[in-house]
């Protein structure tokens, strides 16, 4: 096992892993039967997404996550680990199978509904954590979904606030978005849709009203977060600082499937924040990400890269 020093590591990315089924129906959905889709699989995991786009976009990462003693497990890890994540401290369990994910996606390229089988998360415990302290605590950044389990993140952000590293955390979902309200203080840098925004908040959002998500975002700066960006579809991306806040338009030409958009927007963040890069250009790049992501029917664009991201903004 590697030993960290310093806080020249890789960014520590916390949370879950799974296989991703998604199905793209081919007309309106009718109940109660069968219905034509084009259906695909794929490696995902909100945390796994995160630290596969990062490395494609040429940053160190290491993945801290639970998959099962399982042949999606084996596979999973290897597919991650060819993308460059570090995923030697993956831990494998035989009491639950690899996390599972099922999305159906309607004509339009919009999700219709999903549903996941994350039990798994539940070994992600406070003594897996604290056992990969070392590198928690060199790390250059820490990334946490909320997937983990309360008392698991707890302990990650008190290694990373000890040790002096920035914190991103991502809600995952409008049902876990109230666990991440008591590290609001602790946390660097928030990455909501509207609705996780709407449920961690307790405040209505409406993803088509721009000031609704930017007033939200500079309430989530006013209760201790330093950057907040608040996704809203179509409409694109509304952020805030101390000192700013402002909105990117959405410029999605084509939806193929917005499974892993977010995840490739938070990458994006991410990687602009290690890299100096302006809270206002960071947002058009994380637009970027997304809207790339959304043309490729899988999880997570193998092609994505920072010369993508930079091709992709309007002129």
């Amino acid at each position: 096992m590697d030993t960290y020093q310093g806080h020249d590591g890789p960014v520590v990315v916390i949370g879950a892993s799974s296989l991703d089924v998604v199905g793209k129906l081919n007309a309106a959905l009718t109940p109660e039967t069968s219905n034509p889709a084009q259906i695909r699989s794929s490696f995902g995991g909100v945390a796994r997404n995160v630290a596969e786009n990062l490395a494609r976009l040429g940053q160190a990462v290491a993945l801290l996550s639970v998959v099962g003693k399982d042949r999606i497990g084996d596979e999973l890890l290897q597919h991650t680990a060819e993308a460059g994540v570090d995923v030697s401290r993956v831990h494998r369990t035989d009491k639950f199978p690899t996390s599972f994910y099922m999305g159906v996606v309607g004509v339009d390229g919009k999700k219709e509904f999903a549903f996941d089988d994350m039990r798994i998360a539940d070994e992600l415990s406070e003594a897996y954590v604290t056992y990969h302290e070392d590198m928690i605590s060199a790390a250059s950044l820490l990334f946490i979904d909320a997937n983990v389990p309360s008392q698991t993140m707890a302990r990650a952000i008190e290694i990373a606030r000890y040790s002096g590293i920035p914190i991103c955390a991502d809600p995952t979902s409008v049902v876990l978005s109230p666990h991440l309200f008591p590290y609001l203080k602790e946390i660097n840098i928030i990455v909501p849709s509207a609705s996780e925004a709407s449920a961690l908040l307790l405040q209505s959002i409406d993803p088509n009203d721009i000031d609704q998500a930017l007033q939200a975002a500079r309430h989530l700066v006013s209760l201790g977060v330093d950057e907040a960006f608040i996704s809203i579809g179509e409409n694109g991306l509304c952020y805030a600082s101390s000192e700013t806040s402002g909105h990117v338009p959405g410029f999605y030409s084509e939806i193929k499937d917005p499974t892993g958009a977010g995840d490739a927007l938070t990458a994006a963040v991410l990687f602009s924040h290690l890299n100096q890069i302006a809270i206002d250009d960071a947002a058009k790049l994380a637009i970027s990400a997304a809207a790339i992501t959304m043309r490729y029917q899988g999880t997570v664009d193998p092609d994505i890269s920072l010369e993508k991201l930079y091709d992709e903004l309007p002129i």
